[in-house]
């Protein structure tokens, strides 16, 4: 199953229970009053729609609705000032002076639209504001500023075309620019644009060459199809090595290593190529790695981590020991590199120093201090300390217009809507007080947002707000039914989807355990089951049947081994095959560190410390983390 970045849903589980009095009723006539407002804009009847929006003005959603009438009626420019004084703190007042802009420069109203431009990381309004310089006489900072605009790998907005035809018939225009671009492009494999850039191109052979050798950089080896070894010659050869690194970087080491003399390069290019072939020979597991990441003469973290890596897939203590050093004093204080720290002393005889190091880092709840503390046989360290919040905290941050509105949005189905007001309160909020959001999200029922808001407060320790157990009976009921512990299926599905029974990644992957719909398909043909719709994998039910179902094939296919079953659900089990060892059998903890893929690497380590922290939630002593550390042998 392919894993991937996500963003959930808010749950419609907020259970608002109003007493039948004055205020409630007038709540409820608000909120009618609220839609029937929405349908009167959508009519274009704007006197019903101002009569009806009286009534509104302390209903938290007022300013949501204003914003609604007024980005249909742009040109209402007093209302629109208005507007953005008296609600500039809010989300909307941002959304609609991004829309009154673009509305401006459509309108060519130049001036106006320069007094109240907002640099906001926006391209297609940036590149109208320096067109609007342009027009008011600075076409001297525009050009200029074109040029950066201009200088991309990828295609511009449309907005952006007035500027930079300007830009293409002065004589900032170059040739040298032209091929920066077309370099840019090709960097980010947009080879369409740079078919584009190529047409503008004096030198089109040269371009053509470097085309051909982007779609296949083996090429390179053919003397016939190279141009002479200058400056641009240079940039084509680097641009091949590059490629070519992702696919066979011994091929790449190779021709780099016999070639590159032969190339004007300057030596940022150089030192550039050298990390990225050693990285790309660390992230094939090949054992040359750390003696060419050695080499290296600038060196950032993840040179160093890989180093560390690279000399674990030699099962080189002494390597191991000399990369820890080459570590900076604060990432050697980090679990993952303490626990290595130990490992190589153990493994170098100095067996007292390795304890003491074991022991400390056993006090620590996560992958690493859980396999300390197996390790040195001591029980798993996990303090479970829930927010305490005084007085009426709570209650008091729930009253916030920023947060009325959350609760309303959803309240009203409006459930994307309602997360994207959530994350706008949250980021206004100091950070001793997004502990208070947190269990105000709890509250609500909105575990997943309760999860994500803890974690920006830094606070690890309330365990019950965390970690739920909800859908305990569709865990209980598929985890036996395939003889393995709730467990295991709870901390899949807190890495999966964080309990968000909606969630839904970029690629498609939906619910609790995030099924595929052609995985969902092919396990229900395999269940027998009559396959009803993607939307089906929404249920609960389903969704957790069908990936237990599939978790236990995957544990069935590699023979018990819990850390290749996971790191299978997450990557592929094609991909964990070709992460198996070659020829030697490879100690688990070893495997898990040099799983190439960052996301795997961390999704395996974080699902295996849920599982144990799972275990104690559930009060439950079945499992250890040593239990999923037998060795991984040659595939």
């Amino acid at each position: 199953m392919k894993k991937k970045y996500w963003y959930g849903n808010l749950l419609l589980m907020c259970v608002l229970t109003l007493p039948v009095t004055v205020s409630g009723n007038a709540l409820e006539q608000q909120r009618t009053d609220f839609l029937q407002a929405e349908k009167l804009i959508a009519q274009g009847d704007d006197e019903a729609f101002w009569d009806i929006s009286e009534s509104l003005k302390d209903y938290p959603l007022y300013s949501y609705l204003q914003y609604q009438w007024l980005k249909n009626n742009l040109h209402q420019t007093s209302r629109i000032l208005g507007f953005l004084s008296e609600y500039k703190d809010t989300r909307y007042a941002g959304l609609l002076r991004s829309q009154w802009l673009n509305y401006l420069a459509q309108h060519e109203n130049w001036y106006e639209f320069l007094q109240h431009y907002h640099a906001s990381g926006n391209s297609a309004l940036e590149c109208q504001f320096y067109w609007a310089k342009y027009k008011t006489g600075d076409a001297q900072l525009a050009l200029n500023e074109s040029k950066r605009l201009w200088t991309v790998g990828k295609s511009l907005p449309k907005d952006c075309d007035a500027l930079i035809s300007a830009l293409t018939t002065s004589p900032f225009f170059t040739q040298e620019l032209i091929w920066q671009r077309f370099e840019l492009a090709l960097k980010k494999d947009n080879v369409q644009l740079a078919e584009y850039l190529k047409r503008l191109l004096k030198d089109q052979v040269t371009a053509d060459v470097w085309l051909q050798i982007h779609k296949k950089p083996a090429l390179i080896e053919n003397n016939a199809l190279w141009i002479n070894p200058d400056q641009q010659g240079g940039r084509i050869f680097a641009h091949a090595i590059d490629r070519m690194a992702k696919t066979d970087p011994e091929l790449a080491i190779q021709i780099w290593d016999d070639r590159k003399r032969h190339f004007a390069m300057d030596a940022q290019t150089d030192q550039r190529l050298e990390r990225r072939l050693a990285l790309a020979l660390a992230f094939t597991k090949n054992k040359k790695a750390y003696e060419r990441l050695s080499r290296l003469v600038n060196v950032d973290a993840e040179v160093r981590e890989w180093k560390v890596r690279a000399a674990l897939l030699e099962q080189n203590w002494q390597h191991i020991a000399d990369a820890l050093a080459g570590l900076t004093d604060q990432e050697r204080l980090e679990p993952r590199w303490q626990y290595w720290q130990a490992r190589s002393l153990a493994k170098t005889g100095d067996e007292l120093q390795a304890q003491n190091i074991y022991n400390h880092l056993a006090e620590d709840p996560s992958f690493y201090g859980f396999l300390a503390a197996d390790t040195v046989s001591k029980p798993y360290h996990l303090a479970d300390k829930p927010i305490f919040l005084s007085g009426n905290e709570l209650e008091s941050l729930a009253e916030e217009s920023d947060f009325k509105m959350a609760r309303e949005l959803n309240f009203l189905g409006r459930t994307p809507e309602a997360q994207r007001q959530w994350w706008f309160a949250v980021k206004k909020l100091p950070k001793e007080r997004l502990m208070t959001a947190a269990k105000l999200a709890q509250q609500w029922q909105w575990d997943q947002v309760a999860i994500f808001t803890l974690a920006k407060a830094d606070y690890w320790d309330d365990m019950g707000l965390r970690f739920p157990v909800n859908y305990l009976s569709e865990v209980s009921n598929n985890a036996y039914r395939h003889n393995l512990d709730p467990a295991v299926i709870f901390g899949l599905i807190r890495q999966e989807s964080v309990f968000d029974r909606y969630a839904e990644s970029p690629v498609g992957a939906r619910g609790l355990m995030q099924i595929m719909p052609k995985t969902g398909q092919q396990i229900a043909q395999e269940l027998r089951d009559k396959w009803q719709s993607e939307a089906s994998l929404f249920d609960p039910d389903i969704n957790v049947k069908y990936g237990t179902f599939y978790y236990k094939q995957l544990l069935d296919r590699f023979k018990g081994h819990f850390a290749l079953a996971t790191a299978a659900y997450n990557a592929g089990p094609r991909r964990v095959g070709q992460w198996l060892p070659s020829g030697e059998t490879v100690p688990a903890d070893i495997w898990i560190e040099t799983i190439p893929f960052k996301e795997t690497r961390k999704y395996v380590s974080a699902v295996l410390s849920y599982i144990i922290i799972y275990q104690e939630r559930m009060h439950r002593k079945a499992l250890k983390i040593k239990d999923f550390m037998l060795d991984v042998l040659p595939g």
